[in-house]
Order: structure tokens, then sequence, then C-alpha cells
């Protein structure tokens, strides 16, 4: 049974950082396209990062300089760093798996078989 199981969530003020957590489990992830999508209340669903297999990350133009993908393979985790956050970053952030990353893959959201229960990021100015 594949989970995903995110956290690090929480309400910060603007400028400051967070580090998110998702913890998978019931497979070997490393074999794995890892992406984090965000979702506010009455907007789409957003890609924002990806981690491949081979090790390439790929980043929304949003984020790019601000948000950092990585993982720990020993402890089946992958992270997103989020940092000089802005009002705007305010949403659900969610963690999920498909067997392979694409060109793009961060604008179906659709193609990624294994999600999480998501963990809400809150910004205040």
């Amino acid at each position: 049974q594949v989970q995903l199981v995110e956290s690090g969530g929480g309400s910060v003020h603007t400028g400051g950082s967070l580090r998110l957590s998702c913890a998978a489990s019931g497979w070997t992830y490393s074999n794995y396209c890892m992406g984090w999508f965000r979702q506010a209340p009455g907007k789409d669903r957003e890609g924002v990062a990806a981690f491949d297999s081979d090790g390439s990350t790929t980043y929304a133009d949003s984020v790019k300089g601000r948000f950092t993908i990585s993982k720990d393979n020993a402890k089946n985790t992958v992270y997103l760093q989020i940092d000089r956050l802005k009002v705007e970053d305010s949403a659900m952030y969610y963690c999920a798996a498909r067997y392979t990353c694409y060109s793009g893959v961060l604008r179906y959201s659709a193609d990624f078989a294994y999600w999480g229960q998501g963990t809400q990021v809150t910004v205040a100015s």
C-alpha cells in the first residue's frame, strides 16, 4: 500500500521559511518522480516542484529561487524548503508521485497516481 504523509505546514509571517516533509512508505520511492503541488481556495491545483528519479529537479516559474525540493533516500522522505514566504504562497500543499517525470509534468496533476492528504501553509502579512 503506497502512502504519502505530509507534515511541516503552519502559520508564518511574510519573509519567513518553512520546510515541508513528505514521508513515503509501501514502495521504493527513489525510483519515482516526486512532486509538490499546492491549492488555494477557489484556485486550480498548481505544481510547484518535482524531483525525478535521476536526480533532476524542476520548478514552476512562480517559485524559482525561493522553493527547493530535495530528498533523503535513507528516510524515504522528500522535502520542500520554502523561503521568503509571501501571502500568495498560502495554500494546502500536497506531495504526489508517479513513475517518471517528463517535461512539463508539473502542469498535469492528474498524471500523478499517488497523493498525500496535504499540509496547510498560511502566510500572514
